[in-house]
C-alpha cells in the first residue's frame, strides 16, 4: 500500500479545480531510502539519479472502478538496492503524489530490467 502525500492531495485538489496549472502525475522515481512512509515530505528519500534508475515517464491508463494506473520499465546500467518508489508530476523536482516502501530491497544488477505497475483507487468513506 502506498501513502498519499499531503503535497499530492494539495495538487489533486488544484487539478480538479483547474487552479495554478498543476501538472499531471506521470513520472515514477526509485529510491534507496528505508524510512517509513509518511504523509509529509516532498522528496523521495535517496532518489536514484544514475545507472538506469533515473525518474521515468510512465505509461498512463485508467482501469474500471476509479483506478489510475502507472506502468514504468527501467533498464539498469548499474547495481542498485531499491526500497522505494514514488509518483511525481515532473521529470525533476515537482510534487510527489505518493510513495511506497517495499519490505525488502529489489536488488538489480547492470543489465537487469524492472517493470512496475502502480494503481491508485479513488474512493470515499462508507
Amino acid at each position: 500500500m502506498a501513502t498519499i502525500k499531503n503535497d499530492g492531495l494539495l495538487a489533486l485538489a488544484k487539478l480538479a479545480g483547474g487552479v495554478d496549472s498543476e501538472a499531471a502525475f506521470t513520472y515514477a522515481a526509485l529510491g534507496t531510502g528505508t524510512t517509513a512512509e509518511s504523509q509529509t515530505g516532498t522528496t523521495l528519500e535517496d532518489e536514484i539519479v544514475t545507472g538506469g534508475a533515473e525518474r521515468k515517464a510512465a505509461t498512463m491508463s485508467y482501469e474500471a472502478d476509479y483506478k489510475t494506473v502507472w506502468q514504468v520499465l527501467w533498464n539498469f546500467t548499474a547495481t542498485h538496492a531499491i526500497y522505494k518508489i514514488g509518483i511525481f508530476n515532473a521529470a525533476a523536482a515537482g510534487r510527489m503524489l505518493m510513495e511506497h516502501l517495499w519490505a525488502s530491497a529489489r536488488n538489480v544488477d547492470n543489465g537487469d530490467s524492472m517493470e512496475a505497475t502502480l494503481k491508485m483507487t479513488a474512493g470515499r468513506a462508507a
